[in-house]
């Protein structure tokens, strides 16, 4: 044990604040990297249906740079053909699936040190689903708020589904504002059902 100095304090000086960044940057937690992957396949959606249909509408696709604010229009017609954008956006989709399974194998690792959990990514955690406890809530939880919560998020997403088929648009901001606000109070209220 090192000897304190003079003012009853320690030679060693610790910043917990850089220590805190440090483990929250290269220690991805399970839940960034499962958003990452679940936005990843909806961008990968998205850039489907806008190559073939037309996100924006029946005939008329987004130009996803333009509708980001990047460059350029938001929206084109259909007939244009094959546009950079739809390559663009797909390839960012792709990204964001691959730091979702690398975030998942490694926060994985670190619970599990000593196993073999290199098959633990996206592979994995689809063939998992069933069993997870997200979906087991559906049925039957510990308690209410993880029900509710469970609901919340699935009715938020069937929603923003059945209204894009029902009225061919991918890209509405006031269905994207519903599903929004009833999947980020589903998360939260199960977070808050894990804290006493």
């Amino acid at each position: 044990m090192k000897p304190l100095n003079q003012k009853g304090r320690s030679p060693t000086v610790i910043n917990m604040t850089q220590t805190d960044w440090n483990e929250a940057l290269t220690k991805p937690s399970s839940m960034v990297s499962t958003a990452a992957v679940m936005l990843g396949f909806w961008v990968i959606i998205l850039s489907i249906v806008n190559i073939f249909e037309g996100a924006y509408s029946p005939g008329y696709k987004v130009t996803w740079l333009g509708f980001l604010g990047f460059s350029g229009e938001a929206f084109a017609a259909n007939d244009t053909g094959f546009v950079i954008d739809d390559a663009v956006f797909a390839i960012f989709g792709v990204i964001l699936i691959g730091a979702g399974d690398y975030g998942m194998k490694k926060a994985n690792t670190q619970v599990d040190a000593g196993e073999d959990v290199s098959s633990r990514g996206v592979i994995s955690w689809i063939l998992d689903l069933p069993n997870s406890d997200f979906v087991k809530n559906t049925i039957k939880a510990d308690n209410m708020k993880e029900m509710i919560s469970s609901w919340l998020v699935i009715i938020g997403i069937l929603f923003y589904i059945v209204w894009s088929i029902k009225h061919t648009t991918w890209v509405d901001p006031g269905v994207y504002s519903v599903m929004i606000s009833l999947v980020a109070f589903g998360l939260a209220l199960n977070l808050s059902s894990k804290v006493e």
